[in-house]
């Protein structure tokens, strides 16, 4: 394990920026850390009410695997709290953030399953964009000091726990849960749906 953390460290101080980057770089990293999740739930939003059934199971399928992944990694932090780098006085930091468990990054988990799920369900090109985007998030957020490279494989591999988890249930549930949904979604959208703006 301590070999394990001597890299995570070694790794994290080659990509963490130092004092003498220049502030226009640091910016740019602080709009991906921060800026570039909002991007998912634009894309759910746009899946949903210009989409057909099967794209409409997917961001669905896709918010539940979130869910149980973001709620798997409470229950790590829960059992083992990880220090971020700036609690522990490592490296610089450029990004205010809670001295929270860094382990695994939430972010990155989000963007994992994203990628995983648009893939997996056939809509490729929106999961490699996804997949792109969540690499550069990975970058920034440990370039600015709050995560380290052994919290973005952890994301990794409780993203792909998640997905194998609810995976069986969706194959059997799925289409009654979509179906579900697009009744309250019609009912309370009726008006715009009848006009043609969005998708029935």
């Amino acid at each position: 394990m301590n070999r394990i953390e001597n890299i995570n460290l070694e790794l994290f101080l080659q990509i963490n920026a130092g004092t003498d980057t220049p502030p226009w770089l640091i910016n740019i990293a602080i709009g991906i850390a921060e800026g570039l999740i909002y991007l998912i739930p634009l894309l759910l939003v746009f899946l949903w009410l210009w989409g057909n059934a099967t794209q409409r199971s997917a961001t669905l399928k896709l918010c539940a695997v979130v869910l149980l992944a973001l709620g798997i990694n409470q229950l790590i932090a829960l059992v083992w709290q990880h220090p971020r780098p700036f609690v522990m006085g490592i490296g610089h930091s450029w990004l205010t953030h809670a001295p929270d468990s860094s382990f695994p990054s939430d972010h990155v988990t989000v963007f994992v399953v994203t990628s995983i799920v648009l893939l997996f369900e056939k809509l490729r090109k929106w999961g490699m964009t996804m997949l792109l985007a969540g690499l550069f998030v990975a970058w920034a957020r440990i370039y600015l000091g709050v995560h380290y490279p052994l919290d973005m494989g952890g994301a990794v591999v409780v993203s792909f726990v998640a997905y194998v988890i609810l995976t069986p249930f969706w194959r059997t549930q799925g289409a009654t849960v979509t179906e579900f949904f697009e009744r309250i979604y019609r009912g309370i959208l009726g008006w715009p749906i009848s006009m043609g703006w969005i998708r029935r």
